[in-house]
């Protein structure tokens, strides 16, 4: 069973930084992508930012782009989200996620982490 572990959300004013780590553990054959998600109160959820291990490929929001630096390690299954120069529109729960060796939908999720940016 896949499971997804997300730690190093918080509370930090505008301008600050967090950094988000996830671990996945359980899919032997490893994750052809693994990405951000946010879902802010009374919004949907949206992407964020994701590796393709697959092809090497990295992508980001365009809210996101130029302040967030997604990373990882294919064979540890880990990624990090690098979030600076914060804003309060950035104010949402984190998701990470995994889609399965070979396909580019999501599958797994985590649970969640909260990012609160005071004004």
């Amino acid at each position: 069973q896949v499971q997804l572990v997300e730690s190093g959300g918080g509370l930090v004013q505008a301008g600050g930084s967090l950094r988000l780590s996830c671990a996945a553990s359980g899919c032997t054959s490893g994750h052809y992508a693994m990405g951000w998600f946010r879902q802010a109160p009374g919004k949907g959820r949206e992407f964020v930012a994701q590796i393709r291990w697959g092809d090497n490929m990295i992508s980001y929001a365009d809210s996101v782009k130029g302040r967030f630096t997604i990373s990882g390690d294919n064979g540890q299954n880990t990624v990090y989200l690098q979030m600076n120069s914060l804003k309060p529109e950035d104010t949402a729960v984190y998701y990470c996620a995994a889609t399965g060796p070979t396909t580019t939908r999501y599958t797994y999720w985590g649970q969640g982490a909260q990012v609160t940016v005071s004004s």
